[in-house]
């Protein structure tokens, strides 16, 4: 570190350092809040749909490791860079029919002039189907 000056102030290399290492722990406290309102969302689903969900997070972290877990207008969701890439919608949120999988638009899934972005999703999903969303979640994290 730079030496202080003789009136006991930082100086601007060690106030940058300071200012850079405050980000640092914001960052680190906002992703755990986030990765623990993340398994909050699951906890709080009914049993059915808390199975599926964390079935999909299953799939989703064994896919694409590097996004991070986050809450998306209170879904289980995962981003990159902070922003969401994909979300799990229960039906219970909106009593309908089934939940969803679903990207948002900071997902890579630009395929032509028409791709999907939301999958009713279902707990007799078959490990093909689970499979399928997988390498969308790949292709989706970049």
């Amino acid at each position: 570190m730079a030496d202080t000056t003789s009136t006991g102030t930082f100086s601007a290399e060690e106030k940058r350092a300071m200012r850079a290492r405050a980000k640092e722990l914001k960052a680190a406290a906002d992703q755990a809040s986030n990765a623990a309102a993340n398994v909050e969302a699951i906890a709080k689903l009914p049993d059915d749909e808390r199975e599926l969900a964390e079935r999909i997070r299953d799939m989703v972290v064994g896919a694409a490791p590097q996004l991070d877990p986050k809450t998306y207008y209170g879904f289980p969701a995962w981003a990159r860079e902070g922003k969401v890439i994909c979300f799990f919608k229960p039906k219970s949120k909106f009593k309908v029919r089934y939940s969803t999988f679903e990207f948002d638009t900071a997902a890579s899934l630009d395929d032509g002039a028409v791709w999907a972005t939301a999958f009713a999703v279902h707990n007799e999903m078959t490990d093909e189907d689970v499979a399928m969303l997988a390498a969308l979640v790949t292709k989706a994290a970049g």
